[in-house]
């Protein structure tokens, strides 16, 4: 049985956890607005250029000069998986249902005899695809030293995607992140990027248009070559933006749950002191009784 030193340090230490849980609560909840808004921001202009994209590409879908990152490579053998995770734990179930989602996705492929290559973004997803997929991550992206997101990390990652797609590294790129709904809601999101899955289909991108008929100048196939990495990079950056405010909506609930377990613990902890405590006086006092009816 503990003793009383013992309990004290206990509860001392529970304590103490309990403040530190505290303050990553409200650190996360004052990160949480500025991150929520960033990542709002972002969907609109994210949104209507890919709907802009998908009527451009509509016109051109299926032509020998359609740019590559538009066609693909006609083959769908090597799958890159883009998987976006934070840089730190503590964050509940953010990083592990990604990875979670991302693996299911490898499985099924190399369930169906293609190859998979990961890249990581994020120090956690690393960590936990490296135990299964270790031979399959190619490359791994930390943002630690980061502490605002800026368009231009995201735009370094679109660059080495692209790179790595004019080597003839993959054929098809998904980008994994979670999308950020609310405090207690992150939907974990799966996005194919290379070739695009624009929302704008090009059968209905003359429906789209109100039927009516556009000239592109210049061409579309130019403008398409120098719009498409700019959407990559958007969408990479949208991604990342979702991934930061989730992250803090679930830190700030992950933290604010184990305050409440803290205290929870201490209740109890503090119970089993008194009781203890009590009893030992009891003890003590029956032995001084003892002794004093003995003499």
């Amino acid at each position: 049985m503990a003793s009383l030193k013992d309990m004290r340090n206990r509860i001392a230490s529970t304590k103490a956890t309990q403040k530190i849980t505290k303050a990553m609560q409200m650190v996360a909840a004052s990160k949480l607005r500025r991150a929520q808004v960033a990542a709002e921001a972002a969907r609109p202009y994210a949104e209507h250029m890919d709907k802009v994209l998908g009527n451009i590409a509509g016109s051109v879908a299926g032509l020998d000069s359609a740019p590559k990152l538009l066609a693909g490579t006609g083959g769908d053998q090597v799958q890159l998986l883009v998987v976006c995770t934070a840089e730190r734990g503590l964050c509940g179930a953010f990083n592990s249902s990604i990875v979670r989602l991302a693996r299911d996705k490898a499985r099924a492929l190399m369930a169906e005899g293609k190859e998979v290559k990961i890249l990581c973004v994020g120090r956690k997803g690393y960590d936990q695809l490296r135990r299964l997929f270790e031979k399959q991550i190619i490359e791994t992206i930390e943002l630690r030293g980061v502490r605002n997101l800026e368009f231009q990390h995201a735009e370094k990652i679109a660059q080495r995607i692209v790179e790595l797609f004019d080597a003839g590294a993959f054929d098809i790129a998904t980008l994994f992140f979670s999308r950020f709904k609310s405090v207690i809601s992150q939907i974990p999101t799966a996005q194919q990027i290379i070739p695009p899955v624009f929302a704008t289909e090009a059968g209905d991108a003359a429906d789209h248009m109100g039927g009516a008929a556009y000239e592109y100048e210049p061409e579309e196939e130019d403008i398409l070559s120098d719009l498409l990495p700019r959407n990559l990079a958007v969408q990479v950056f949208r991604a990342l933006l979702e991934n930061a405010a989730s992250e803090q909506g679930a830190r700030m609930s992950a933290m604010d749950n184990a305050t409440r377990n803290a205290g929870e613990m201490i209740r109890k902890q503090t119970l089993i002191y008194n009781r203890t405590r009590q009893a030992m006086i009891t003890k003590e006092l029956i032995e001084i009784i003892s002794g004093a009816e003995a003499l």
